[in-house]
């Protein structure tokens, strides 16, 4: 049986660090470029793969407020697209899903 006040609590653990990323990353963003032709290109190379690690940690916020609201309203654990109820193991590996195995293929 899950434990949905642990679930939540990882959920919210998780959420807090990708909330410091993004953040960390948003400040990275934000300063100056360098003057120096080579030193801008590398930067702006940097910088196209820290905007890819930022959309990244957005999406899996989205994904945790997510379950974080299924949990309140008391629809986590049920795949959003069939109805069925998601396996444990797989709420378990991938807490934020909001899809069954079969759905999510």
């Amino acid at each position: 049986m899950l434990d949905l006040n642990e679930i939540r609590k990882l959920l919210e653990a998780r959420l807090a660090e990708l909330l410091k990323e993004v953040r960390e990353i948003d400040s990275e963003l934000r300063e100056p470029v360098d003057q120096d032709f080579e030193e801008r290109v590398v930067e702006l190379e940097d910088d196209e793969v820290l905007e890819s690690l930022g959309k990244a940690a957005l999406s899996e916020i989205r994904h945790i407020r997510n379950a974080l609201e299924r949990i309140e309203s008391g629809t986590y654990g049920v795949c959003v697209t069939c109805g069925e109820d998601i396996k444990e193991g797989r709420l378990k590996a991938l807490p934020h899903t909001d899809k069954c195995i079969n759905c999510s293929r």
